[in-house]
Formats: C-alpha cells, sequence, structure tokens
C-alpha cells in the first residue's frame, strides 16, 4: 500500500466523532426547536382561550345590562297601562298576561316556531360574514 492509501486511525476515529457530534448537535437542535414550538403553540392557544372568556364576559355584562333595561321598561309600560286605566294592578296584569300568551304561544301552540327564527337568524347572519 502507498503512504495516500493508508488511512490514519485517528484520522478514522475524528470523522466518526465529527458525524457524531454533527447528529448529536442536530438531534439536540431539533428537541430544542421542537419544545419551542410546543410552548409557542401552548402561548397560542392560552390568548386564545382568554379572548373567547373576555368575550363571554362582555357578552354576559352587556346581557345583564339588557335585561335591567327591559325589566325597567316592562315596570314603565305596566305603570303606563295602569294609570290610564285607572288602576295600576291592571297595566301589571295586561303586561302580565301578554308574556304569558307569548310563553304559551312557543311553548305549547307553536314550539319550533322560536327555535326556527332563531336558526334563520342564525343563518342569516352566518352568510352575511362569508
Amino acid at each position: 500500500m502507498s503512504t495516500e492509501q493508508q488511512v490514519n486511525p485517528e484520522e478514522h476515529d475524528q470523522g466518526h466523532k465529527g458525524i457524531g457530534r454533527l447528529i448529536d448537535s442536530t438531534v439536540t437542535s431539533s428537541y430544542e426547536d421542537l419544545l419551542a414550538i410546543i410552548e409557542a403553540r401552548m402561548e397560542l392557544v392560552k390568548i386564545e382561550i382568554t379572548e373567547k372568556i373576555a368575550i363571554a364576559a362582555s357578552l354576559l355584562i352587556i346581557a345583564v345590562f339588557l335585561i335591567a333595561g327591559l325589566l325597567y321598561l316592562i315596570t314603565t309600560i305596566a305603570l303606563l297601562i295602569g294609570e290610564l286605566l285607572g288602576h295600576f294592578y291592571l297595566g301589571y296584569l295586561i303586561v302580565s298576561l301578554f308574556f304569558l300568551l307569548t310563553f304559551f304561544l312557543f311553548a305549547k301552540i307553536r314550539p319550533d316556531l322560536l327555535k326556527n327564527l332563531i336558526h334563520n337568524i342564525l343563518l342569516s347572519s352566518h352568510g352575511k360574514k362569508s
């Protein structure tokens, strides 16, 4: 064998060590990248969840104000009708009968009417967003 063809065992071992180090560093960096991606995804999920909670809380607060306003409006209408008829209890009776008749309409007479109405509203509002 010529001297050019002979491989020094130390150089051969260094080549394996270099490849081993390269594989080790690649695996390590891939693992660290994967952990970083998972951590970033967890942060994104946290942000999305807190945004949805904030939306739900704001809708709840708006609903409370709406219900309180409607209650005062209903009371005012009942008082107005009662004053026009000369007896306050008649105003409350008429308003109560209106709500009871509405309840029976949606619960007993036409139970699918309200569901279909809400379904159509949701479908039409969904179509406008697209």
